[in-house]
């Protein structure tokens, strides 16, 4: 738009600046600064990635992976596919952010849990958690566990084994873990897994209600102790525990701390 002039009151006149910039002694313009430039970049950049990954969470939901194309999602989120390319790098990289995304969504609406006095019990609940989330969110979770190389985890499930061996270490804090934190955390994970796909790729109406459950406790008793471990007799109890309490110690350096967990790992595991 052009500028108008305008008469003051006392007969000057003035410029009206609408649609035009300010001219400088040099006879250049204002212009909106690098920096106000880069953070309109950035707020263009972040509001296109939430409205492709919260497109892209819907056609998973609605068709599985295979209705998540570059098409179907450009279109769905009002963006161009180079757009979608520039963000994620390729559609395995929009789909980690999908799966991210669902599995973040889905632990902020359950209500927030805070550990208990009995980390078992806390072992139980994360258990169902899991159970939880891939009953709903079927389309997901088999993508989340499923929908990578070999060898080559997600992103979310990386953070969700992350949680369980934070459960596991409380655990093993407690005296109460028969075996070696990973080889426990392993368990766990496989059980639960292998649980959750059963149920998924059974038909709702034949699931048997007792199967999690089941699994849950066999899992749960395959690495704990009822009492203690600590006070059971034996050195492989007794290193498992010591070694979950290890990194809480500042008694000894780095290198003597590295030399006692080695000590400590090969006392709870012979077989290693």
């Amino acid at each position: 738009m052009e500028s108008e002039d305008a008469t003051a009151a006392d007969g000057t006149h003035t410029v009206n600046r609408e649609g035009s910039h300010e001219a400088k002694p040099d006879g250049s313009h204002d212009t909106p600064s690098d920096g106000n430039r880069d953070q309109d970049g950035n707020r263009d950049r972040d509001g296109n990635r939430e409205r492709i990954v919260a497109a892209a969470a819907r056609l998973l939901s609605d068709g599985g992976p295979d209705a998540v194309s570059t098409r179907a999602v450009s279109s769905a989120a009002g963006v161009q596919p180079p757009t979608i390319y520039r963000l994620f790098g390729d559609k395995q990289g929009l789909l980690d952010a999908v799966v991210a995304y669902g599995f973040t969504e889905y632990l902020s609406s359950k209500a927030a849990h805070e550990a208990g006095d009995d980390p078992v019990e806390d072992l139980r609940a994360g258990w169902d958690l899991h159970i939880g989330l891939g009953l709903a969110n079927p389309a997901l979770y088999s993508l989340m566990y499923g929908g990578h190389r070999p060898g080559v985890p997600s992103p979310a499930a990386v953070a969700a084994f992350d949680m369980l061996a934070r459960l596991i270490r409380r655990i093993a804090e407690a005296g109460r873990l028969a075996i070696p934190e990973e080889r426990a955390a392993a368990l766990v994970h496989a059980a639960g897994c292998g649980t959750t796909l059963t149920l998924i790729a059974t038909p709702e109406a034949r699931r048997d209600p007792e199967l999690s459950r089941t699994a849950r406790e066999a899992a749960i008793a395959a690495i704990t102790t009822d009492a203690p471990a600590a006070a059971e007799p034996g050195p492989v109890a007794a290193a498992v525990t010591l070694r979950a309490a290890l990194p809480r110690t500042d008694a000894l350096t780095v290198p003597e701390r590295n030399l006692l967990r080695e000590w400590l790992d090969r006392i709870a595991d012979p077989a290693r």
